[in-house]
């Protein structure tokens, strides 16, 4: 009998219950139940995001997959296809750090190499509480720990990402990881299950109770019962999966297999489902036969496990000797469960008994769609303003020193040190730069990658958030010489029952929907990830977009540190009398207000494509994109990241609050450094770009100095700066 204690263990409301009845002719039994449990959950049906996705622009003359499968595909030429996608693992990094995020990395491998495509990068976006409380220290030493764990331990270079700080991500941190990879446009695999008759085969790491009502645990809010929800949490082995990714690559390459599909969230349900959805077919299975490692699992803990590191492959009947040699050469089982049907219908069969039999269109189509009531948030009004507004500081020494320290802006090398960064010998750029850069082996080209998300911005004006995001990962791109061809989104918000998270949540989508467009980009996929609220408590909107640019010529690049005394410093844009929602104002102030910087998109676009035509022309000899810590943090960190440790001297001249001219976080700034013989040639290309450039100094010497109209704002030496920034490392992470 399921009651309503039943249905709640399943996070499934009466309404939906019914529905459920009505659409398969029958009360379901436990089994069928946990079934639709994990399927029509937010995190596999999007059930409260989908009407508001169609928006976005999906569609593009390089785009050979868009939404709707593992990971998105973009045609980039010579008969090679860029595979990507990112994904978040939020809740299971909170309860178990470790093993949530090497987890997260094993499953968006997986989402990648299933399409056929060998990964070659994964870069991540971590969201944390503040490190002087324990709690949030010891769940961000785990989580970096698990993704250097299962990456460096696979062999796919972890090359950049961002790890930002603030007090909502106490209760909820968020663990967002990309991935990358090429694969021959004529050797992409979908998740087919197309051939009546046709085995279905179970292949990879034996089955065990680790991970059941993983996606359901996703699609909740957490309260103060986080031990019992351990046994949700899944287990990873990056070595099992080393093997199974050789493996698949082999049956893709020698053309044995039909279709396959990675268990990942919910398990052998979803493969299972989803693979048969997608060719109007059916799926009959044998549970007695699934590899198991644990002793009297039942059908219903078979079927929602999510234990790691297992594929479901549809085979050609005659080549299945074949398949299972393969993998058997790299010591996974292969085994035959079941086959393709034409019935439309998912069975499972255990003990001698038929224990699941429904359609499968209900389980994967049927979901209801929700339209949630939205509702300008009460906090909105009173937090855009900045009445009074913020002192300007007496010392601005101290305040750049303070700004340097923040653990936003100060030097990751103690995060990304921990990764393998250089496996696989394709990067170009080490982690520090504005994007990674990737070679594509056999060829001169390169593929750039940036993650860009600033949840205080989405959090003051979500549609502004949305399309910085969108913006400032496109101008990362141009900092290294590359234009952006497709973007993936990771969309991290509240619970979305309440209003004020689903208004935040249209926002945004309305703003990187009109970011994608301006920039012409599809979206090709990505994650939403809902009911990010603990104890009642909201982390802000942090959308997450991870952009992929092409290079044509991987020599005709810079980086952000400057190269040589005596070079020209210019800026590419203006500067601006904005302030609100700036580190400077949170960090140095205490203040989470203001207005959020505004942004011209159509000027955005014409900043990107004037550095992106400098850098092919060979005129720049460093870019570096203007973000957190405004004008001042951005000159700083050039020469923090020269080998020389070069400073300058700069005079601006702009009519503007001093504060928000070193600090305010205007955006559509790149700013350069070009060598005397190149500054003549770089002003008539601004020209032909129909934008100003103005000069700001040069570099030289051993401190950093900036000026206003000639009067000294700042002069600090520069090792003295970088070794605040540099320095500012937890305790746990120092490395002897």
């Amino acid at each position: 009998m399921i009651d309503k204690k039943l249905l709640k263990e399943h996070n499934l409301t009466e309404e939906e219950y019914h529905l459920i009845v009505e659409l398969i002719g029958k009360e379901p039994n436990l089994t069928e139940l946990g079934i639709f449990s994990l399927m029509w959950s937010e995190h596999c049906s999007y059930k409260s995001s989908k009407i508001h996705l169609k928006k976005l622009p999906v569609e593009g003359k390089d785009v050979i997959q868009g939404p709707g499968e593992n990971a998105g595909i973009i045609d980039i030429g010579e008969g090679l296809a860029v595979v990507f996608k990112i994904e978040s693992h939020n809740h299971p990094s909170f309860i178990e750090p470790y093993q949530g995020a090497a987890t997260g990395v094993g499953g968006i491998l997986r989402d990648i190499f299933t399409m056929g495509a060998r990964p070659i990068a994964i870069m991540d976006s971590l969201r944390f509480g503040p490190l002087d409380k324990p709690k949030n220290r010891a769940i961000m030493d785990g989580v970096v720990a698990g993704i250097a764990g299962y990456g460096n331990s696979i062999g796919v270079p972890t090359v950049g990402g961002e790890v930002y700080f603030n007090d909502c991500y106490s209760l909820n941190p968020l663990v967002n990881v990309f991935c990358l990879g090429i694969a021959e446009k004529d050797k992409i695999f979908y998740a087919k299950a197309e051939g009546a008759g046709n085995p279905v085969l179970y292949v990879g790491s034996k089955t065990g109770r680790d991970g059941i009502h993983g996606a359901t645990m996703a699609s909740a809010e957490f309260g103060e019962d986080l031990e019992e929800k351990r046994p949700n949490v899944q287990v990873g082995d990056p070595f099992k999966e080393k093997l199974l990714l050789e493996a698949c690559l082999e049956v893709m390459d020698q053309n044995l297999i039909v279709g396959i599909q990675d268990m990942g969230a919910a398990g052998l349900t979803c493969s299972t489902s989803e693979m048969a959805s997608n060719s109007g077919s059916g799926i009959e299975i044998n549970l007695d036969l699934v590899p198991q490692r644990e002793e009297g699992m039942t059908p219903y803990e078979i079927m929602l496990s999510e234990s790691q590191e297992r594929m479901l492959i549809v085979a050609k009947k005659e080549k299945v000797a074949d398949v299972q040699k393969v993998f058997a050469k790299w010591d996974l089982d292969a085994v035959i469960i079941g086959r393709v049907t034409d019935n439309g219908r998912l069975i499972v069969n255990a003990g001698g008994k038929t224990v699941v039999d429904i359609p499968v269109d209900p389980v994967v189509n049927l979901c209801p769609a929700y339209r949630r009531p939205s509702a300008v948030p009460a906090y909105l009004e009173p937090q855009s303003q900045l009445d009074p507004a913020p002192s300007i500081p007496e010392d601005f020494n101290k305040a750049m020193e303070k700004l340097l320290s923040s653990p936003t802006i100060s030097d990751k090398e103690w995060v990304f040190r921990q990764y393998d960064h250089m496996v696989q010998t394709n990067t170009a750029l080490l982690p520090g730069a504005d994007a990674s850069l990737l070679r594509i082996k056999n060829t001169n080209r390169a593929l750039a990658v940036a993650l860009d998300g600033n949840s205080l911005y989405a959090y003051l004006d979500p549609k502004a958030g949305g399309k910085i995001a969108v913006a400032e990962a496109c101008r990362n791109l141009s900092c290294v010489g590359a234009s952006p061809i497709g973007v993936t989104n990771c969309l991290n918000f509240g619970n979305p029952e309440k209003p004020e998270i689903m208004w935040q949540f249209q926002n945004v989508i309305e703003g990187i929907t009109e970011a994608c467009q301006a920039f012409n980009i599809p979206v090709t996929g990505g994650n939403v990830s809902f009911y990010n609220d603990t104890e009642g408590v909201s982390i802000h909107p942090t959308p997450v977009l991870g952009v992929v640019g092409r290079l044509d010529d991987v020599d005709k690049t810079t980086s952000p540190s400057f190269k040589q005394e005596g070079d020209i410093l210019c800026l590419l844009g203006q500067n601006k009398n904005e302030l609100g929602a700036s580190e400077y104002l949170k960090y140095v102030h205490k203040q989470k207000r203001g207005l959020v910087p505004q942004i011209d998109l159509s000027t955005e676009k014409k900043v990107q494509e004037l550095c992106i035509a400098a850098i092919s022309q060979g005129l720049l000899s460093s870019a570096h994109d203007v973000s957190e810590g405004g004008l001042a943090v951005c000159l700083a960190e050039c020469s923090f990241l020269s080998e020389q440790k070069i400073g300058f001297t700069v005079d601006l001249q702009d009519n503007i609050r001093v504060d928000a001219l070193l600090f305010g976080e205007s955006q559509s700034r790149i700013c350069v450094s070009v060598r005397a013989e190149n500054f003549e040639p770089l002003r008539k290309l601004a020209e032909e770009h129909a934008l100003s450039l103005a000069v700001l100094g040069k570099t030289g010497g051993d401190r950093l100095v900036i000026h206003h109209k000639g009067k000294e704002l700042l002069n600090i030496p520069v090792l003295h700066g970088y070794n605040i920034w540099k320095q500012n490392i937890p305790d746990a992470f120092r490395m002897n």
